[in-house]
Order: structure tokens, then C-alpha cells, then sequence
């Protein structure tokens, strides 16, 4: 039986002062949120009319908006991220998730479609970042949910390690690495570089 594919891309409220603060402290918090705003508009038209999986908004705060119509929404909960990941992907539907960031100036349609692909023989799949965290998550959620999430040190170079470890006797692919926007640095990187359609 053919299940269902979940791509759910996670985004705060753009609100000035609200999100994005380590990128707001080096460019401002005006620069931040145009930042901010263009990448979620980019990374809707991207993904989110993809027919091969229905696209979700995972939103934060969970009474925020108003958000882009033609969207499923599932709030993200409170707790770290790992909590509102694990939130998430328990409440949608029966079939494959991915979860992605809307900081990523580089991912593509084609990335999500080999993580799905990757879900059909494996239990995980990591998009890692160059940061040592990582850009993709993805679960088969078959035959049930694990959460990988726990006592991940988040933020930091160890996130991707910690959350693989957390899936030790698990079949784990990876994808190619990218790099998201989180500071004046790689901001100032990607502004060099024009980013694709």
C-alpha cells in the first residue's frame, strides 16, 4: 500500500525582533527579517507545490499568522527542538516525513525527493549542515515512531552526532551537505552568491 509523503518545513512567525537573532545581531534586525521573509517565500515556491508529497507549515509560535494560503499547518508545540520535531512528525498522518528548515538557500526539490527515496529501504535520513548540525531530518515512522530527539545538544557542532547515535541500531542515509543561514558570516556568504530559482 502506497503511504502518503509528509515534507513539513519549519518556520517562526516573521515578526520584527522575533526570529533569527543570531543573523539579526550582525546585520540588524530589519536585515533579518527581509532575510527571513524571502527565504520562506523561496522555499514555498521551491518545495511546496511538489506533487509527489503534501506540503506542511510546522509554525511557531502555534497561534501565529496570517501564513501563506494553500498550506496544511501543524503548529510545532514548545519545548527545544527536539520536542517540537518529535511533536510533529507524531501527529501527521501515516507515511514517510521530512523535515527541513526555512533558512537553506541552497536545497531543491530534488534533495527532498531523494530523501523520500532514501525512506523507502532506510529507517532515517540526515541532510547534513556544514555547521555540524544538520538541514534534513527524515523518518519512516514504520512499523512506529522513534524518536531520535533526546539529549541532542542543539545548536551546536555535535547536533547531527548526537541525533544519529540516538539511532545506533537503525539504517541511516545521508544526503549531500548544505550550508544554512544562522550569522552575519554565512549570510555574507550567500549574499555572494546569487540563489537559484
Amino acid at each position: 500500500m502506497h503511504q502518503e509523503q509528509h515534507l513539513v518545513i519549519f518556520s517562526r512567525h516573521p515578526r520584527l525582533g522575533t526570529g533569527k537573532r543570531r543573523l539579526a545581531k550582525d546585520i540588524g534586525a530589519v536585515g533579518a527579517l527581509r532575510f527571513q521573509r524571502l527565504m520562506v517565500s523561496l522555499i514555498l515556491r521551491r518545495l511546496g507545490r511538489d506533487r509527489r508529497w503534501t506540503t506542511w507549515l510546522g509554525i511557531t509560535p502555534d497561534r501565529s499568522g496570517p501564513w501563506p494560503h494553500g498550506f496544511h499547518i501543524v503548529p510545532q508545540g514548545r519545548g527545544d527542538l527536539g520536542r517540537r520535531m518529535a511533536s510533529v512528525v507524531r501527529r501527521l498522518p501515516p507515511g514517510p516525513v521530512v523535515i527541513v528548515g526555512s533558512d537553506i538557500p541552497g536545497i531543491a526539490a530534488a534533495d527532498i525527493a531523494d530523501a523520500f527515496r532514501a525512506l523507502g529501504s532506510k529507517d532515517a535520513v540526515f541532510g547534513p549542515a556544514t555547521d555540524g548540525g544538520y538541514w534534513l531530518v527524515g523518518l519512516r515512522r514504520r512499523p512506529h515512531f522513534i524518536d531520535p530527539f533526546a539529549n541532542v545538544r542543539w545548536s551546536s557542532e555535535h547536533a547531527l552526532a548526537d541525533t544519529v547515535a540516538n539511532l545506533a541500531d537503525k539504517e541511516v542515509a545521508m544526503l549531500r551537505p548544505l550550508s544554512d543561514v544562522d550569522d552575519g558570516a554565512s549570510w555574507r556568504r550567500h549574499a555572494l552568491r546569487e540563489v537559484p530559482p
